[in-house]
């Protein structure tokens, strides 16, 4: 599933944190840990999930953080994200406005959020909307995953909230 062109998203930088919110670990997971290693940047992961897995073997570099249903926000630091990515989380979830709000938050300015649900799960226009509702700007519809649509918005400094 994770293409080439998906990992030309990022442009990693040396200290760059990325932040997964997803249902479990995954090739995407694996390929921004890489990219990540490379710059001597971190990935860190929110998995929501009826059951804690440990995944402390197979991802040891990897701050992971359980959430155990789709109720409760995932947590981050302020301005401590260059990228946060939602795989197969935001249309489950049951407060998709403190999603956005926190992953605003936790993004440094000029910094991407990517929201990914398998295809037909999301209103891509209405999901554009509403990334430009919580002050994200340039979203748009990125089609390089194979049965998902990729959403991608970016915060922008001096916009809105992004003071």
């Amino acid at each position: 599933m994770c293409t080439k062109q998906f990992l030309e998203l990022f442009n990693p930088y040396p200290g760059n944190h990325y932040l997964q919110v997803t249902t479990s670990p995954d090739e995407i997971t694996d390929a921004l840990n890489k990219i990540t290693k490379d710059v001597d940047g971190k990935i860190s992961l929110a998995i929501f999930a009826d059951e804690s897995i440990d995944y402390s073997q197979k991802l040891p570099d990897i701050n992971i953080k359980h959430i155990n249903n789709f109720k409760e926000p995932f947590r981050a630091l302020p301005r401590s994200n260059d990228a946060v990515i939602i795989k197969d989380v935001f249309a489950k979830h049951e407060n998709k406005d403190m999603l956005l709000k926190i992953s605003y938050a936790s993004l440094a300015n000029t910094a991407d959020i990517i929201i990914i649900e398998k295809k037909g799960i999301m209103d891509v226009e209405s999901m554009k909307q509403m990334l430009q509702d919580y002050e994200f700007r340039a979203a748009n519809n990125i089609d390089i995953l194979d049965g998902y649509d990729l959403i991608m918005a970016k915060k922008m400094h001096m916009w809105g909230n992004g003071l």
